[in-house]
C-alpha cells in the first residue's frame, strides 16, 4: 500500500467527502477518486458506501482507518529517525486550536515558532474541542491547544499553560453591564446564549449551571461560533459565558459589556495536548518548550 493512498484515504474517511479531501490535499477531485479505488483494488475490499446521497465508510473501512493512523505515524518517525541528528528542526508541523485560541492566542506563538525554526512548515487547523483531541490520536495534528482539562489517554500528553478568567458577556444595557462582578444569585432566570453540545464554550456554561443549581441562568438559544455568541449578545438577544480574551475587543469598542464571573467556576485552563510518540519529531519538542515561553511570558505581564 502506498503511504500517498492511505493518506488520501484517512481523509476522504474523516471528511466523507470527495471534494472537501481534494481540497484539504491540493489534489484534483479525480485523482482523490483514483487513489481510493486504487486502493480498493489493493485491497479487494469496497472502503466506501457510495449507494446513498451521503458517502459513508463500509466495515471494511472502517477496520483499515486505525491501520492507516498507525503506518503513516510510523512513516513519519521513520523520516526522523534517520534525519541527520544535531540538525535544526524542519519538515512540517500542524497545530489546532479552538475558534478562540487561534484567532487571539496561537499567531503570536506560531510567528515566534517561524522565526526561531525557520525549516518547519506549520498548519494552523481550527476545530471543537473532541474533534482536536481526535485529530492528535490520529496523527492529523501534532498540538492541539484547548479549555479546559484534557482526557485521559495514555496516548496522550498534556499539560495546563495558563488560566483565564470567564466573563458573563452582556448586551451594554443589560442590567448587569454595571456590575463590578457576578455570582449565582444574579444570574437566576437569566437567558443565556450557548454554543452546540460538545463545544468547549458550552462545556463551561454547563460547568457553570450545575455549579450554581438554583442560581442557575437558563439557556434559551443555541449559536454556532464564539463569534456569533458576541453579535448575538451585541443585538440583545441574552448573556453569555464567555473566556476573557474572546470578548476583550468587543468589549473595548462598546460592542457588549463583559462582567468577571466570580465564584469556583470562575476560570478555565488553557491545556496544551500532544501524541507523546511525535515528541520524537524535533518539530513538536520545539514547538511545546515555544508555546510554554510564550504563556509564562504573558503571565509575567498580566
Amino acid at each position: 500500500m502506498e503511504l500517498r493512498h492511505l493518506r488520501t484515504f484517512r481523509t476522504v474517511a474523516r471528511t466523507l467527502n470527495f471534494t472537501r479531501a481534494a481540497a484539504e490535499l491540493n489534489y484534483a477531485q479525480s485523482s482523490v477518486t483514483e487513489q481510493i479505488q486504487a486502493l480498493e483494488t489493493e485491497l479487494a475490499a469496497k472502503l466506501f458506501d457510495r449507494s446513498h446521497r451521503k458517502l459513508s465508510l463500509t466495515p471494511a473501512g472502517e477496520r483499515l482507518v486505525e491501520y492507516a493512523d498507525q503506518m503513516l505515524l510510523l512513516a513519519q518517525e521513520a523520516r526522523t529517525a534517520v534525519e541527520d541528528e544535531g540538525q535544526e528542526p524542519g519538515g512540517q508541523l500542524t497545530v489546532g486550536g479552538l475558534e478562540t485560541l487561534c484567532a487571539h492566542r496561537l499567531p503570536p506563538i506560531l510567528a515566534r515558532y517561524r522565526r526561531l525554526y525557520p525549516r518547519v512548515q506549520v498548519t494552523l487547523r481550527e476545530g471543537g474541542r473532541g474533534q482536536l483531541y481526535e485529530w492528535v490520536r490520529r496523527g492529523e495534528i501534532d498540538v492541539a491547544l484547548t479549555f479546559g482539562q484534557a482526557p485521559q489517554d495514555k496516548l496522550l500528553a498534556s499539560e495546563s499553560l495558563a488560566t483565564d478568567r470567564l466573563m458573563v458577556v452582556t448586551p451594554t444595557g443589560h442590567r448587569l453591564a454595571s456590575y463590578a462582578q457576578v455570582g449565582g444569585p444574579d444570574l437566576r432566570g437569566e437567558s443565556f446564549l450557548a454554543t452546540p453540545q460538545g463545544c468547549g464554550f458550552r462545556e463551561m456554561l454547563d460547568t457553570l449551571i450545575h455549579t450554581l443549581g438554583p442560581d442557575a441562568p437558563v439557556i434559551d438559544t443555541q449559536v454556532a461560533s464564539m463569534a456569533a455568541l458576541c453579535q448575538c449578545a451585541s443585538a440583545g438577544m441574552g448573556c453569555a459565558l464567555l473566556p476573557e480574551i474572546a470578548v476583550v475587543g468587543a468589549a473595548a469598542r462598546g460592542e457588549v459589556a463583559a462582567v468577571p464571573l466570580k465564584g469556583s467556576a470562575s476560570h478555565t485552563q488553557v491545556t496544551m495536548t500532544w501524541l507523546r510518540r511525535a515528541e520524537l519529531r524535533a518539530s513538536v519538542p520545539a514547538f511545546l518548550g515555544t508555546a510554554r515561553e510564550a504563556f509564562q511570558e504573558l503571565e509575567r505581564a498580566a
